[in-house]
Order: C-alpha cells, then sequence, then structure tokens
C-alpha cells in the first residue's frame, strides 16, 4: 500500500504519484492527455474561486497538481529539483525575498544564489518557502488565481513547443514552466489558507483516492467523465 504523509518532501510526493499511477498513465494516457488534465482540474480550481467555493477550489487544486507530476513523472523531470533551482528561497525575477518585482520593476530576471542550505525538506516547507517570497496579503485571491492561469498556459505552450521541435534548449524551458506553475500553485493555495501537504496526506491516506488500488485501476472513460 502506498500513502502520503504531511511530513513527506515533494520528491516524495511525486514518487507517490508514479507508484501509484505511473502504469495506468504510461498505458491509458498520452502526454497531452496527461496535460489536458492538469489544465481541466486547474480550471475546476480556478471557478471555485469565482464562485467562492473553497471546498471545490480545494479538491481541485489538489487534483490537478498530482496531474501536474504525472507530466513531470512522463518528462522524468523532477520537479523538486527544478523548483528549488528557480527559486532558491528568493523570487526568481527580482531576487528579492519579499519579491520587490512590484515596486522595483525589474526588465530581466536577476541571477541568483543558489544556497543549499536553504532548501526546504518538505513539501509543507516548499508551501511556507512561498508564503516568503509572495506574502499572501500582498494580493488577493483572485489575483493569485489569475497568476495560476497565465502560468497553466505558459507551461502547456512550452510544452507543445518541445513536443513539435524537440530541442534541448525547450526541454529546458519546460521544466522552468512546471516549476512556475507549482510557485502559483502553491500561490494559491496560501491566499486560500489551504495546507497541501495535510490536505494531500487526507485525500492519499491509501493509493488512489477513488479506486484505492495501486497501481490506479480507473478507466480512461471514468476519469474522462469524472466530476468534482
Amino acid at each position: 500500500m502506498y500513502k502520503f504523509s504531511k511530513n513527506q518532501s515533494l520528491a516524495q510526493f511525486q514518487e507517490f504519484i508514479n507508484n501509484v499511477y505511473g502504469l495506468a498513465d504510461d498505458r491509458l494516457f498520452s502526454l497531452p492527455d496527461l496535460l489536458s488534465n492538469q489544465q481541466r482540474f486547474t480550471m475546476r480550481a480556478l471557478k471555485g474561486i469565482r464562485k467562492d467555493d473553497r471546498k471545490k477550489l480545494k479538491y481541485n487544486l489538489l487534483i490537478a497538481f498530482s496531474w501536474l507530476m504525472a507530466v513531470a513523472n512522463r518528462f522524468h523531470i523532477n520537479l523538486e529539483a527544478q523548483l528549488w533551482r528557480r527559486f532558491p528561497m528568493l523570487c526568481s525575477y527580482c531576487g528579492k525575498r519579499p519579491c520587490a518585482c512590484k515596486k522595483i520593476r525589474p526588465k530581466k530576471r536577476v541571477k541568483v544564489i543558489v544556497r543549499r542550505s536553504l532548501k526546504p525538506k518538505t513539501l509543507a516547507a516548499f508551501q511556507g518557502m512561498f508564503r516568503q517570497i509572495y506574502p499572501p496579503d500582498s494580493r488577493t485571491l483572485a489575483d493569485a488565481g489569475v497568476h495560476l492561469a497565465e502560468e497553466t498556459g505558459e507551461a502547456s505552450e512550452m510544452v507543445h513547443v518541445f513536443l513539435g521541435e524537440h530541442k534541448w534548449k525547450q526541454f529546458g524551458r519546460v521544466g522552468e514552466e512546471l516549476a512556475d506553475y507549482t510557485s502559483c500553485l502553491f500561490g494559491v493555495a496560501n491566499s486560500a489558507k489551504i495546507d497541501i501537504a495535510w490536505e494531500l496526506e487526507k485525500i492519499y491516506h491509501r493509493n488512489c483516492h477513488v479506486c484505492h488500488e495501486a497501481p490506479c485501476v480507473c478507466g480512461f472513460s471514468f476519469v474522462a467523465g469524472f466530476k468534482s
């Protein structure tokens, strides 16, 4: 039996998703299928913001995060390593903590120093890191949602660009865009006061959150028609 604990790392959550869903994902879902589901549940989460339905927002945000892990697994991208490289306890653009982009308006990304000793050890700590970099009281939940929607589109675009031309430079950009999406997902969670690690522990206490099997036995048609 596989389960995720709130004290585990981001890398361990990615491994959990691979252990439970990897076989079914490889057999039933193309990469565009995985990406489509990540987008679908992200949009449902954003609908939860618009309708002021925190339950809908929370559940769909968790499932979108899970599909993102499936995308990263298909690419063999270590999302935790990519996220830390992109956000080493600092804003990836202005290089400040908290972010000062609105104040200094940088025209290009600054080079940041990666200090390994500061790297968060758990998924919860990564969420806490983004709470420091992008304080939730500095913007509304709706604004955080708009940013997540923007990064959803950019991640999708970069994946399709890579699939069209298959250049290594584009593959590097895919990892960066997945990291940017993750940072915005944590931003929405922080604005909505959602403890991602704790909520993941609750739904992933026994294998797949729906069929409770490992590997997951939920069929393609069932997943495509799944309502939340």
